[in-house]
């Protein structure tokens, strides 16, 4: 069961649009000990959520990289997520209604401060390992930029320093989607799912290309008749379908607008000296069938940060490679850390 932290002062946001108060749903693993220096701190990706076990699998385990028995795990769900942190389905204090298509466009630095405030709260001054993949690698690298000393150890898994105009191309059609919904502009909590659910369709193919589909959604050679179904079709369907009956097309819709706003060299002097101010013994891992967020986009990573260790992880499940290959995720993280 997930917790909530309430923080009832005003929270400015970097486009400089204020939310009145701050809730920020999290999920802890473990113990915290004595010494307070076995803290793994997880972001999380676009339509996960704080409960690690429930979305990363076989990582919460014994003998795993986020092992309970040994570590005091912490993953708070993200601003603008409607899973139980400050988002549009949260009431607008000063409306007494939920903000829906009135809640301000926000950053990923935001989304960091909001995780600074909680780890305060719980008193985590530093951790052992800062670990994101996608998106909660934007955080991640956001983090030790503006806070080097928060981490010993830092993990960039599947991720870039700015989002490429391939990756907002994604992004933009998918909003596109949502926003040729009916529903989409009346005040009610499921409006835009539908558009919603075609946008997932999208995102899903930039998730793991062809070489995934096309050894998961094969069909058997052989057959007399002609068809115009495939199997692929209504994979399609049921992953839109799915993403329809657990999210809210208005948080996803922002967190699309967050996705693409991401830069870290942004008003830090260009990409590459953002990266020199990191501090933190660095793992770079990336996907080799990665379409999303490539393997080459993981050079500036290499090339700039100044204690980095890489690592290629071969896999025909595309940018979704970081949830399938755990076994190999695994292995490579253990050693990191050991």
């Amino acid at each position: 069961m997930s917790k909530l932290y309430r923080y009832n002062s005003p929270f400015v946001l970097e486009s400089g649009e204020v939310l009145p108060e701050l809730e920020i749903a999290y999920d802890t693993f473990g113990e915290l000990n004595e010494a307070k220096d076995n803290v793994i701190w997880v972001c999380h990706a676009l339509t996960a959520n704080s409960d690690v076990a429930d979305w990363w699998p076989h990582t919460v385990e014994e003998g795993r990289f986020l092992d309970p028995a040994r570590y005091f795990v912490v993953c708070a769900n993200f601003l603008g997520s409607h899973y139980g942190t400050t988002s549009p389905l949260s009431i607008n204090p000063a409306t007494g209604e939920k903000y829906y298509y009135d809640f301000p466009r926000f950053t990923v630095r935001d989304m960091v401060h909001c995780h600074q405030l909680l780890a305060r709260e719980l008193g985590v001054e530093r951790v052992k390992l800062l670990i994101g993949s996608s998106i909660g690698g934007f955080q991640c690298m956001e983090w030790a930029i503006m806070e080097p000393h928060f981490m010993e150890n830092l993990a960039l898994i599947a991720t870039t320093t700015c989002s490429e105009p391939w990756a907002a191309a994604f992004n933009e059609s998918q909003r596109m989607a949502i926003r040729l919904d009916k529903s989409w502009g009346e005040r009610r909590d499921d409006a835009g799912t539908d558009g919603m659910a075609v946008a997932r369709s999208l995102a899903l193919i930039s998730y793991r290309g062809g070489a995934a589909y096309n050894a998961t959604q094969q069909e058997l050679d052989g057959g007399e008749d002609v068809s115009f179904e495939r199997r692929v079709h209504s994979y399609q369907q049921y992953q839109g379908e799915k993403l329809r009956r657990r999210f809210n097309a208005m948080s996803y819709y922002r967190l699309s607008e967050t996705v693409d706003s991401h830069n870290i060299g942004r008003g830090r002097g260009g990409v590459a000296e953002a990266l020199r101010g990191i501090e933190a013994r660095t793992l770079v891992v990336a996907i080799s069938s990665d379409i999303l967020f490539p393997p080459e986009a993981h050079t500036p990573l290499r090339e700039h940060i100044a204690n980095v260790e890489y690592h290629l992880i071969e896999s025909e499940f595309g940018h979704d490679g970081f949830l399938v290959e755990h076994e190999k995720l695994n292995t490579i993280i253990t050693n990191f850390i050991s």
